[in-house]
């Protein structure tokens, strides 16, 4: 049943900042496109359950696209993402029904009602690209438990299969003219942060592919390829971490049939230009009239810039000066950018700049309720961390407090991902409680560079714990916390990290773990298509390490004396399954350790309803109030 957004009232600046301003009142902005000079974005609403629809703004007046009972979300490689592609009149999108995805014409100027172009018996779809004005959609199926790049008529609905050579594939971009295709492939075990390779072919007259090729990522030493792009000239680009960093390579339009393509590295940056493909559809590049804009990552803070081409095809780089530490979802059209971004002290909206003059609006995603109450923002914290190695968190200090604060650890989830130092009201709902907080980028973490995310190799369960465990000693040691308060927190990954301190260490002396990791080994069997192989990397070969599955997973590490543990788990939940949540309590149960565990029967991986947003984090706060 759907609810009612209100908007959020600001609040009282000497009070605590309760839940229901948190969780559950303010819109999450995705996706954002521009197309024939107009702005599009996805509006995930947590006062609808989570629902997901399409919105544009033309005229400085906000519409919604899609019909109430829609929902814009995809399922594909278990995480989602991408279920819009965009013409120059029309886009195709992914309908998310209770009998599966479905794919429909939305047409954006003019009143035809869209229609339905198909509804296949498929695990999930999405990841799709139009090209202009052409008459086909070409995207991913997930289904007979691999990926198939798909080819959909938009005239009659009828569906072409194109390749299904690997376990998996993304990124399909259609060149300029139409007539060529790029697209991303990946095998297991690998990860696409790992190993992954780029694919060019010619579309025949049926619209089938034609002698495709590899151009990236066929050599012996792994590499992993990002965001294929053509030019305006027919050359490509993408991001690549051959040289350690995903850096921008690009091909001239004259080497694409090269035995050996020379790419060419245009930034030699010690910055990362590429993510982890945990979603589809993520965008770090867009190519614009003037250039080719591009956001980059340096020590686990972005920044965003312009690429051009001036005489003698020499590129050069121009910098946005820009008061925002994430930008995301980079999308252009003509001279204009649009992106999602936020600051230490600006929440998170629609960032648009010229490309041109540097000049940039940001329209957040709802009001602030704090207004202009100062708030705690993120400092770079490095410290030694497992076997002395650098390793870097964001600092959040406490608001007022009496003595030394007690400290919220937070593992992030992936665990190749990253903590970001952006504006959050939930962290701003711990410090204005009197915490401190620390988000920990430990071993493994993206945004550092190749290195840094490959420290975690074999070591998952050593490294990221370690890690976690350092930050906070470091600040025990240095007399800004105390030491008798410290908390961990995570989830999925994040979660079996937090887990996992909780059994190291006494230092930890409370515990939230939302839908963690607690069984290794139950995790190769049960997980879902993507991750099946992920542990091999980081943790070992299964089932040949079965005992190193066993020594690091928390269900098997309950000590005597540890920490009490709150868990959430959503009882829908494919990728890390209800049944690892609930042997983990019964375990700690049997062993004399406080847990709680709340259920929800709706929720999946990653919780969508602004109510249990709010319910998690009040029963977290209240069990940590309760135990320390």
């Amino acid at each position: 049943m759907k609810g009612t957004w209100r908007p959020v009232m600001v609040l009282d600046p000497t009070q605590p900042l309760p839940a229901s301003a948190v969780a559950g009142t303010l819109p999450t902005w995705k996706e954002p496109w521009l197309a024939d000079g107009r702005l599009f974005w996805l509006e995930q609403r947590p006062w609808e359950q989570g629902r997901t629809t399409l919105m544009t703004q033309a005229d400085g007046q906000r519409r919604e696209l899609t019909p109430g009972d829609w929902n814009l979300r995809t399922s594909l490689h278990g995480f989602g993402g991408a279920p819009v592609a965009f013409g120059q009149h029309h886009a195709v999108v992914v309908n998310q029904t209770r009998t599966g995805p479905a794919l429909w014409l939305l047409h954006l100027h003019g009143p035809t009602p869209p229609r339905q172009l198909c509804q296949p018996a498929v695990v999930a779809m999405g990841d799709g690209c139009l090209h202009g004005a052409g008459r086909s959609w070409i995207g991913i199926w997930e289904q007979d438990n691999r990926d198939v790049l798909t080819r959909v008529c938009l005239d009659t609905g009828a569906s072409r299969p194109l390749r299904a050579a690997a376990d998996f594939c993304s990124s399909p971009s259609l060149s300029p003219d139409g007539r060529h295709l790029l697209w991303l492939e990946w095998d297991l075990p690998a990860m696409p942060w790992q190993h992954s390779r780029l694919w060019l072919a010619q579309l025949d007259e049926e619209g089938g592919l034609e002698a495709p090729r590899c151009l990236a990522g066929d050599g012996d030493a792994a590499e992993s390829v990002f965001q294929p792009q053509w030019l305006p000239d027919g050359g490509v680009v993408m991001a690549s971490d051959r040289s350690g960093y995903w850096n921008l390579h690009h091909l001239a339009p004259d080497h694409l049939n090269s035995p050996r393509p020379p790419w060419r590295r245009l930034l030699p940056m010690e910055a990362d230009f590429g993510l982890p493909q945990w979603v589809a559809g993520m965008s770090t590049t867009a190519v614009g009239e003037t250039g080719l804009a591009a956001a980059y990552c340096r020590h686990g803070s972005w920044g965003l810039g312009a690429l051009r081409w001036s005489s003698g095809n020499t590129p050069r780089w121009q910098d946005f000066e820009l008061p925002f530490t994430e930008i995301s979802s980079l999308r252009a059209d003509g001279g204009r950018a649009v992106a999602l971004a936020a600051g230490p002290r600006q929440p998170s909206g629609l960032l648009e700049v010229d490309l041109v003059d540097g000049q940039w609006r940001h329209t957040p995603a709802g009001v602030n309720p704090l207004g202009a109450t100062p708030v705690s923002t993120p400092e770079a914290f490095w410290f030694p961390g497992h076997g002395g190695r650098r390793t870097h968190g964001w600092l959040y200090r406490p608001g007022a407090s009496v003595g030394l604060p007690p400290l919220l650890v937070r593992c992030h989830g992936g665990p190749t991902a990253m903590a970001r130092p952006c504006f959050s009201l939930e962290t701003q709902f711990w410090t204005s409680r009197g915490w401190a907080v620390l988000d920990v980028n430990y071993g493994g973490s993206s945004g550092f560079g190749r290195s840094y995310r490959q420290r975690l190799d074999g070591a998952w369960g050593v490294v990221d714990v370690e890690d976690c465990t350092a930050g906070a000693r470091t600040l025990a040691a240095d007399g800004r916390v105390d030491p008798e308060r410290v908390a961990v927190s995570g989830g999925s990954a994040g979660g079996f990290t937090a887990l996992g301190c909780l059994c190291n260490s006494n230092l930890f002396r409370v515990g939230a773990c939302r839908y963690g990791v607690t069984d290794l080994a139950a995790l190769t069997q049960e997980t879902h298509r993507f991750e099946s192989g992920y542990l091999e990397s980081l943790v070992g070969p299964w089932p040949a390490a079965d005992q190193r599955y066993r020594d690091r997973s928390p269900l098997h590490r309950i000590r005597d004396g540890q920490g009490p543990v709150v868990l959430f788990q959503g009882l829908k939940d494919s990728v890390v399954l209800p049944e690892q949540t609930e042997r983990m309590a019964d375990a700690l149960r049997q062993q004399g350790v406080m847990v709680e565990m709340h259920c929800y029967p709706e929720e999946g991986h990653g919780f969508r309803d602004g109510g249990v947003q709010q319910d998690v984090l009040l029963r977290t706060e209240a069990f940590f109030r309760k135990h320390l």
